[in-house]
């Protein structure tokens, strides 16, 4: 079996995973208008940690990410050489370096903390943190690792946001998944952190189980999601069969939800055509916006606060329907036991990407 826990997240929401999750249940949301930030100097809106100015944040945050998580488990895991750090971002440091944006920030982070292993950075667009959390998954189950902590980052640069500016993806206002009225993406930053292992005792509070699941790509278009969610439909059915999951079992699904006119029609249809279309779900881009490779992390976190205090969280942002088949979108904090989570990831290129966790 495959333990997850010790999770911990730094956002605009709070420094800590206690500050985040008050936040969400209080619904408040990190994303501000953000004066010139945009190209051409137009105001912007993004979830931007603001209270941190250092010169290199994607390494900053790495760190104190790592310092934080270290006290929810075994530090003694940190030296050993059965434990490999994952990190999860699309960008990493561009400011730092537009043409190696991992290598300095990894040194540094590595150096530091003197690990017995090179971290392994995955970087693929937006399924980056579900897929580092499915390959961590797979490290321990075959053996090569006991233990495994799992780093989602990502920082706003000028790169990113006018990139998606160039896409006239990003919205005029707070990002709102599911909704008529959606327009866009607003990006986010942050950085998030949970902990794998085999072994249960590592961890001060309870752990959960995770089945690790899978990836598919539907090759659609660079930037457009399959009309049909296709890549989402085989990830997720591919999942359910191999922990031999039935659909029914699911309790709630933590989907992407971008706030993007395809992005979330392309969900809604894949969750149709896989007869799950009335579980409770959420997008939590709506508090935090779209952290990239971090987004998965933030997000699977979230979850697993969530089950811990058996809360179903609204999903911010979200008034009226805007897919063409219907979702159970959750529109208010409702207290409900939530034993079995799918959380899931869309992004460029036609990846998809998906995971389930369950209550001990």
């Amino acid at each position: 079996m495959i333990y997850i826990g010790a999770e911990e997240i730094i956002s605009p929401l709070g420094q800590n995973m206690e500050e985040n999750f008050q936040a969400v249940c209080e619904n408040r949301s990190g994303i501000s208008l953000i004066p010139s930030a945009g190209f051409n100097n137009e105001s912007v809106h993004l979830s931007k940690i603001t209270s941190i100015s250092t010169e290199h944040k994607f390494e900053y945050l790495l760190i104190a990410i790592t310092e934080k998580v270290l006290k929810r488990i075994d530090p003694e895991i940190l030296s050993s050489g059965k434990t490999i750090v994952v990190i999860s971002s699309t960008k990493g440091d561009l400011d730092r370096n537009i043409s190696s944006p991992f290598a300095e920030s990894i040194a540094a982070f590595k150096k530091h903390y003197q690990f017995e292993n090179e971290p392994v950075v995955v970087s693929n667009a937006c399924i980056s943190g579900v897929l580092a959390i499915n390959a961590a998954g797979n490290f321990i189950k075959s053996g090569l690792y006991d233990h495994a902590i799992v780093l989602g980052c990502d920082v706003i640069s000028d790169f990113v946001l006018y990139g998606f500016q160039s896409l006239f993806a990003v919205s005029s206002t707070p990002c709102a998944p599911f909704d008529a009225n959606r327009n866009g993406i607003t990006l986010g930053e942050g950085c998030a952190a949970v902990v794998l292992s085999n072994t249960r005792e590592i961890f001060q509070k309870s752990a959960f189980q995770l089945f690790t699941g899978t990836s598919a790509n539907d090759a659609n278009h660079i930037s457009g999601p399959s009309r049909t969610g296709e890549g989402l439909f085989r990830s997720v059915n591919k999942t359910l069969e191999q922990n031999h999951i039935s659909g029914n079992e699911i309790d709630f699904i933590s989907a992407h939800g971008t706030a993007t006119v395809f992005n979330d029609e392309m969900e809604a249809i894949a969750f149709d055509r896989l007869q799950i279309s009335e579980k409770p779900l959420n997008s939590l881009k709506g508090y935090f916006g779209h952290t990239l490779g971090a987004a998965g992390i933030i997000e699977t976190a979230i979850s697993m606060q969530m089950m811990r205090n058996n809360l179903l969280v609204k999903s911010l942002g979200y008034k009226e329907s805007g897919t063409s088949k219907t979702l159970n979108i959750a529109t208010e904090n409702k207290s409900s036991e939530l034993k079995t989570i799918l959380k899931t990831a869309s992004g460029f290129g036609g990846c998809n990407a998906s995971l389930v966790i369950r209550k001990l």
